[in-house]
């Protein structure tokens, strides 16, 4: 258990922090941002999956297995990219709207997809979410983009992962080495055309790029080992430090504006990740008492 929630801390303090090492990076842009951080990750995976003896497991891997990381590494390489424009463009709090509305969009999906019921909670954390999304809409004017294409796309992520049966450490390097070749050809095209970054900005530059890879692989190898460790539910709980850390910075960092509406649809979000979360602790409990002393 203990553990479990340094692993846990750790995976989510790094994502939280995030906002203050992106920005570091420029004048790269996201998607050369992008294309470095799946060639980075992808050469410590290697080295991570052949160092717990696992590259066997690629024998083991059938082609529809193979076209569900082909659809991970796609939607993953999708949740990077907006992610890293977002926090290099003043973005920051709509990012952390993202994350803080990715549980519910998951429970949207096992209702969608899997077909999963929903009890009154949850229903009730759905319907608040969706209001929330209506008032963040109606203060900007349009929809919140970033926040929703963020939420979207890693939800979808985790339902594709959730019917991978591979061990994480060698989804995670498999889904780094399909996007690798595009990231590589990406990076000699942008560095031929003069555009790249990576070798006209000094030493400094070069070794944060690569450190990307390493940032982006090392949170998803401690979360895959709090996941062994810690219950759903107090993983759950700890996946809130990321999004508020990350407003935090946002806020009292970054200066971004939160006018009196916004702040409304936050308070929604969260009053519906309480709900979310209230029901999954109540369901936890009765998973563990015993029988003829259920909760009512």
């Amino acid at each position: 258990m203990r553990q479990g929630l340094l692993f846990g801390v750790g995976a989510y303090g790094m994502w939280g922090l995030f906002p203050a090492f992106f920005p570091l990076l420029k004048p790269a842009s996201a998607v050369e941002v992008l294309a470095h951080r799946v060639i980075w990750s992808f050469v410590l995976m290697v080295v991570v999956v052949a160092a717990v003896r696992r590259l066997g497991d690629l024998r083991a891997i059938d082609r529809r297995t193979w076209l569900l990381l082909t659809a991970a590494a796609a939607l993953i390489s999708v949740n990077w990219v907006i992610y890293v424009y977002a926090v290099n463009n003043g973005h920051v709090v709509d990012a952390a709207l993202g994350y803080f509305i990715n549980p519910l969009v998951s429970i949207a999906l096992g209702l969608l997809v899997f077909r999963e019921r929903l009890n009154r909670w949850q229903v009730c954390a759905l319907v608040v979410a969706v209001v929330a999304v209506v008032v963040l809409t109606v203060n900007v004017g349009s929809p919140p983009v970033i926040g929703l294409g963020l939420a979207l796309s890693f939800g979808l992520y985790g339902a594709v992962k959730k019917t991978v049966p591979t061990d994480p450490r060698v989804s995670v390097g498999v889904e780094a080495g399909l996007a690798a070749p595009f990231a590589i050809a990406y990076v000699i095209v942008v560095q031929l055309d003069g555009q790249g970054t990576f070798t006209g900005h000094g030493g400094g530059h070069v070794v944060l790029m690569v450190l990307a890879g390493v940032l982006t692989a090392m949170p998803l190898l401690l979360f895959a080992a709090a996941a062994q460790r810690l219950a759903l539910v107090t993983l759950g709980l700890l996946f809130y430090m990321t999004p508020a850390m990350q407003m935090s910075w946002g806020v009292l960092v970054g200066h971004e504006p939160m006018p009196p509406a916004r702040w409304l649809g936050f308070a929604l979000i969260w009053t519906a990740l309480a709900l979310f979360t209230v029901d999954a602790v109540r369901r936890a409990r009765a998973d563990r008492a015993p029988s003829g002393s259920l909760p009512r």
